[in-house]
């Protein structure tokens, strides 16, 4: 058993501390309920940063900050580092990596992990950005494959170590394209002259006719335009149908040579067992009502990326972004201390506050409800957005000063590559 003191008060159990988690858990404070967060880390991360952190624009631990920490004032609150593994619904326990525990109220908050659509090869040859582990290991291989470059004199190998594919053309896949692009051309030639001529090439790649679907078609070519002035080849309409170590191959015949490939373009839901598999939709999210509740369940909610709320507006479940994971949270909270106080519940509506994607410098394109822009007011706003967002006074600082240094220098704070031991 999870060693969890017995307060006598009714206790809900969260697992994951990201988006969703870490609202629900700071809406609960002073609720009269005892929590507790189980967390495979210790931190909570700010996902939209990734590919900062991935393009060595970022140090990995200004997106990241203790859960200990965020929690040190509030009463009746408890946090394990542990994994979920299960659900045992009739008895009302939760089986982790690190023993069970019982809960009154469960959430399922513990998010989404990268689907590869069945494709071992991508698996096991592409680089994700889904945990901050990856996208170390991203940024350290990236780093590698430069230094490897200069290594080679036969020009088709080292076009293998320069050349970058990317998969999925939704907002990630466009911003660490940007990135990448804003890296080639001001980071490279000075970082390696040897390369200044004949530099990284980088190839973006979504099956669908255009890139970023979530948003508007003028949206849409803004950002192709974009990223294509930057240097980035876009190919649209077309798919990778398979991969190894040194290319990707596309379903028009072509292949691209490279020992960089990165994955973008799926999720599905972190498995949970104990749950009937009729609750499960193909993509491994978790199908609620209107109250975040699960069919069947009592007492059992998902919010965030592992849910899935069928309404007429989303047919298919809300699109898992931070701004649903947020506002189910806020909700459900409301409608945990209703509970309480039997007072009646609330039923979720999302509310859409803007979509929005950023390709470099002064280039950004954003979506909000009444009023759609691109340029640089789109990336003023989405700085400002997402400085407003990280969690911790002093994470803010952080990286306004490191995009304040990059913005004046045309520097990036933190091109290292560190491995364990054990790694070349």
């Amino acid at each position: 058993m999870l060693n969890i003191p017995d307060s006598g008060r009714k206790r809900v159990v969260i697992t994951g501390c990201g988006f969703g988690g870490l609202t629900l858990a700071r809406k609960m404070k002073n609720s009269g309920y005892q929590v507790v967060v189980i967390d495979k880390h210790n931190y909570h991360q700010f996902p939209p940063l990734f590919y900062q952190v991935a393009s060595a624009g970022l140090d990995a631990s200004s997106i990241l900050f203790p859960l200990r920490k965020i929690f040190q004032n509030y009463d009746d609150f408890h946090i394990r580092k542990a994994e979920v593994k299960s659900v045992d619904a009739v008895n009302k326990k939760l089986a982790t990596t690190s023993g069970t525990i019982g809960y009154d109220y469960l959430v399922l908050a513990h998010g989404a992990t990268n689907s590869f659509f069945g494709s071992v090869q991508m698996q096991q040859n592409a680089k994700a950005m889904k945990t901050i582990s990856e996208v170390i290991d991203l940024r350290n291989s990236l780093l590698m494959n430069f230094e490897n470059a200069l290594m080679v004199q036969d020009a088709a190998e080292r076009s293998k170590f320069l050349n970058i594919v990317i998969i999925g053309g939704g907002p990630s896949g466009v911003e660490i394209a940007g990135a990448l692009a804003e890296m080639s051309r001001h980071i490279i030639p000075k970082d390696y002259p040897e390369l200044k001529e004949n530099g990284p090439k980088i190839y973006l790649i979504e099956a669908a006719d255009r890139l970023l679907n979530v948003m508007s078609e003028k949206s849409s070519g803004k950002a192709r335009e974009f990223l294509e002035k930057a240097g980035v080849k876009v190919l649209t309409g077309l798919k990778a149908v398979g991969c190894d170590e040194n290319a990707v191959y596309l379903d028009n015949g072509e292949q691209v040579l490279t020992k960089m490939l990165i994955w973008t373009a799926g999720i599905k839901g972190n498995a949970i067992e104990g749950i009937d598999d009729k609750c499960f939709t193909k993509s491994g999210r978790i199908i609620t009502d209107r109250y975040n509740r699960i069919s069947g369940y009592e007492g059992i909610y998902a919010i965030g990326d592992i849910a899935c709320m069928q309404d007429k507006k989303f047919p298919k479940g809300h699109p898992q972004v931070a701004q649903v994971a947020i506002q189910q949270a806020k909700l459900l909270a409301s409608n945990l201390k209703a509970k309480l106080s039997g007072r009646h519940e609330k039923e979720f509506s999302y509310r859409d506050l803007g979509t929005m994607a950023t390709i470099g410098r002064h280039l950004a394109v954003v979506e909000l409800p009444f009023v759609h822009f691109q340029g640089i007011f789109g990336w003023y706003v989405w700085m400002f957005i997402h400085l407003m967002s990280i969690v911790g006074v002093r994470n803010k600082l952080i990286i306004f000063f490191n995009w304040a240094w990059k913005y004046f220098t045309w520097d990036q704070s933190t091109r290292l590559i560190l491995r364990p031991r054990g790694y070349s």
